[in-house]
Formats: structure tokens, C-alpha cells, sequence
């Protein structure tokens, strides 16, 4: 799921680009509320053609607030190449009255360059949007092998010459940062990390039917028109 943030508040939705018009509202609020906070909202390549983005991007623009609107474009979506689905496929340039920037998405120090440039330009002037160029290896979800549209090689080239975990390994040994022996312990332990939730979630029980409206409701909020403990009974 994507998210959007104000603050350090999460707020996440289902259906594909909702969250745009989400965290249009959150960065309203804060400028209502005259903090100095922003929000940051994120959508993929495959969202960016959808209608309510331009509605936001409008708002936005309009009331000059101070929304990060991030395009996390890998190229294919859900399984579309961009090419197929998009006439203009420079994502940053499509906020048209909105200024946008695009980013290597693969180099971890122009992520956050371009990061800190934007918190401080959207607290001044207003949204500004910011295309992430990335790419993803698997496939969109377990339904999806990932290689039905596109080869082996172009994963693998891509892989080679632009995996964003060995350039930042490059950098980090260039500037002596970090010795060999140094980033193998640190990689050693999140893999035993990484081992160790996936062993947590496996084992744990699965969550009870009643958290189901956890953070979408107040507690006990009638549920169309009939109390939530009333019109549904878990098993």
C-alpha cells in the first residue's frame, strides 16, 4: 500500500491513487493549522494517469500547499510498460501548473537530496512533484512471475549496472566509511533480522475479526446505523 504522511503520521488506503487527495487534505490541514509540517504522498507510474491526481494537483496548487507528490515510477505498474499505457511518460512535467523534479530513485543520496530540497521548497511556495525513476525485480505481487513482459536480461542488466544496495556499498567503501568485513556483519544481521520476523509472522495466530475496523472507526461507531457489536458476531 502507499501512504501519505504529515508529520509522522501514516495514513494508508486500498484503491490505486486514493491517497493522492488523502494527502492533499493532510497538507491542507497542517497549513490550516499553521504548523510546519508537509505532507508527502506517494503513487506509482500505473496511478499516475488517474483523475483524481490532477484534481489534487489543482487544490494544491491553488491554495499553495505544502504537498510532496511522489511518483514511484518502475516502468511497468502492475504489468504495464509505461510506453503502453502513457502518452507522456516524464511523470515530473505532468503536474503542468505544479513544478516537479526527477530523480535517480536508485541512488539513495539523490533520493535524499531531493528530499530536503523539496521539504523546504513546498513550506515556502507551495507542491512541487517529484518522479522517482526505479525499478522493480519481482513481480507486482505473488500472482505475478514479473517476466510475462519483460525478459531475464533487462532484470538482470538492470540489476548490474543500477542496484541502489551495491552502488550505496560502492560509495560507503569509496569513502572509507565502512570496511568489507564491516558491511558483511551489518548485512549478517539483518538477514537474522529479517529471518526472525518472517519466523514471528509465521508462527503467530492470525488476527481476530474485531480488529478489522481498528483506525477506521472510533470505537463502537454505528456501523450503518447498527451498532458494530450488534452487526457483527466473530465465530
Amino acid at each position: 500500500l502507499s501512504s501519505s504522511s504529515a508529520a509522522s503520521d501514516v495514513y494508508k488506503r486500498q484503491v490505486q491513487g486514493a491517497q493522492t487527495p488523502i494527502g492533499t487534505g493532510l497538507a491542507f490541514a497542517e497549513k490550516y493549522k499553521k504548523t510546519n509540517h508537509v505532507a508527502v504522498t506517494y503513487y506509482g507510474d500505473g496511478a499516475a494517469n488517474q483523475g483524481q491526481l490532477f484534481e489534487a494537483y489543482n487544490m494544491a496548487a491553488l491554495w499553495k500547499l505544502p504537498c510532496i507528490y511522489v511518483c514511484e515510477n518502475n516502468q511497468y505498474a502492475m504489468g504495464t510498460s509505461t510506453k503502453r499505457s502513457t502518452i507522456a511518460t516524464d511523470y515530473y512535467t505532468r503536474g503542468d501548473y505544479v513544478p516537479g523534479i526527477q530523480v535517480d530513485g536508485m541512488n539513495v543520496l539523490a533520493v535524499r537530496e531531493a528530499g530536503k530540497y523539496a521539504v523546504e521548497y513546498v513550506r515556502k511556495n507551495g507542491p512541487i512533484v517529484l518522479e522517482m525513476k526505479t525499478y522493480r525485480y519481482s513481480g507486482h505481487s505473488m500472482s505475478d512471475p514479473g517476466t510475462t513482459y519483460r525478459t531475464r536480461d533487462e532484470i538482470n542488466k538492470i540489476r548490474d549496472q543500477s542496484d541502489p544496495i551495491n552502488l550505496a556499498k560502492s560509495l560507503i567503501l569509496q569513502h572509507n566509511l565502512a570496511t568489507e568485513e564491516e558491511l558483511k556483519e551489518i548485512e549478517k544481521n539483518i538477514k537474522a533480522e529479517v529471518d526472525e520476523a518472517v519466523k514471528f509472522a509465521e508462527e503467530s495466530s492470525d488476527v481476530p475479526a474485531e480488529e478489522l475496523f481498528t483506525n477506521v472507526y472510533v470505537e463502537q461507531a454505528p456501523v450503518r446505523a447498527t451498532e458494530f457489536s450488534e452487526s457483527y458476531v466473530p465465530h
